[in-house]
């Protein structure tokens, strides 16, 4: 069972799905989840299949439209800014720890690509999330600062911040906003050195596969100045003290986010590669996913009974 309900983050109103249990009542507490969807993503698309999966094992799930993306509200559109994307996962608990039929000593959070980042990175400071779980995790500033967990040279980084602040004074002038996609637009961009989470990216969210209208796959390009200056990964050894689990394919290229943010991690933690996975291939392939979500729900049950 589906709800469509609505929580705010300031004055901005965010769009949100509640995914409740097979035969809920409102008589009985359940353990509750945030579901952080990827970057470029809405709430209908895999972060929405893995809630309504993670329900059917018992557990109230909400996901949502980050703010300024999707149905949710804020201005400027399309703005990926990290600090508010955590703050969305807070007031998504908020939100959850008002209902009579949650268990507020049992919420936990979880996150695909981005949306994993975001979740390790909320976790850190958030202690009514008691566990935090991960999907092909892509934390958004180390990622911006990189490609594929190689950083850039210091020059090119300081190069694309410059366009940015050109691009800034020029809209502080009046021109046109301008926009980065994250994946491919066309099929004719895609050749044979294309990294296969950009190829695999087009067919998900291009395609109908996985395409929705409220997804554009694109971003403000001056949102690059808040994604560079965001770091998910730099408390986790001190304050990531929640039980953590990480799932990723063996074959996604994104997996080195994964082993990174498991080796920072001194709490408790699990690395579960999935065999033959991509990065895309665990947000909506039945062979991958049917290993990804019931790993999760016995994830978050063990911890949460403890």
């Amino acid at each position: 069972m589906v709800e469509t309900v609505s929580f705010r983050n300031k004055e901005v109103e965010i769009a949100a799905h509640l995914h409740l249990p097979e035969n809920f009542s409102e008589d009985r507490r359940y353990p509750a989840l945030v579901g952080i969807h990827p970057a470029g993503g809405v709430k209908e698309q895999t972060i929405g299949h893995y809630a309504k999966r993670l329900a059917e094992h018992g557990f109230v799930t909400v996901v949502y439209d980050s703010s300024y993306q999707g149905a949710s509200g804020g201005e400027a559109r399309l703005l990926e800014d990290p600090t508010t994307r955590v703050e969305d996962a807070r007031c998504a608990a908020d939100f959850l720890t008002a209902l009579p039929f949650v268990d507020c000593d049992r919420m936990g959070v979880f996150g695909i690509c981005a949306g994993g980042g975001y979740a390790i990175s909320v976790a850190q400071t958030e202690r009514r999330f008691k566990a935090v779980a991960t999907v092909s995790a892509a934390p958004m500033g180390e990622g911006s600062r990189g490609f594929l967990g190689h950083l850039s040279p210091v020059a090119e980084q300081i190069g694309t911040l410059e366009m940015v602040a050109q691009q800034r004074t020029a809209e502080a002038g009046g021109a046109q906003p301008l926009y980065a996609p994250f994946v491919p637009e066309t099929l004719e961009e895609i050749n044979e050195s294309t990294p296969d989470l950009l190829r695999e990216g087009y067919d998900y969210y291009r395609t109908p596969r996985g395409q929705h209208p409220n997804s554009k796959g694109r971003f403000l390009l001056t949102s690059m100045d808040k994604m560079f200056a965001f770091s998910a990964f730099d408390q986790i050894p001190e304050l990531l003290t929640q039980p953590l689990l990480l799932i990723a394919g063996s074959k996604a290229d994104t997996k080195v986010f994964s082993d990174q943010a498991y080796e920072l991690s001194k709490g408790p933690k699990e690395l579960f590669v999935v065999d033959g996975a991509t990065h895309i291939a665990l947000y909506d392939v039945p062979e991958y996913v049917d290993q990804a979500i019931p790993k999760m729900a016995e994830f978050f049950t063990i911890f949460f009974a403890a």
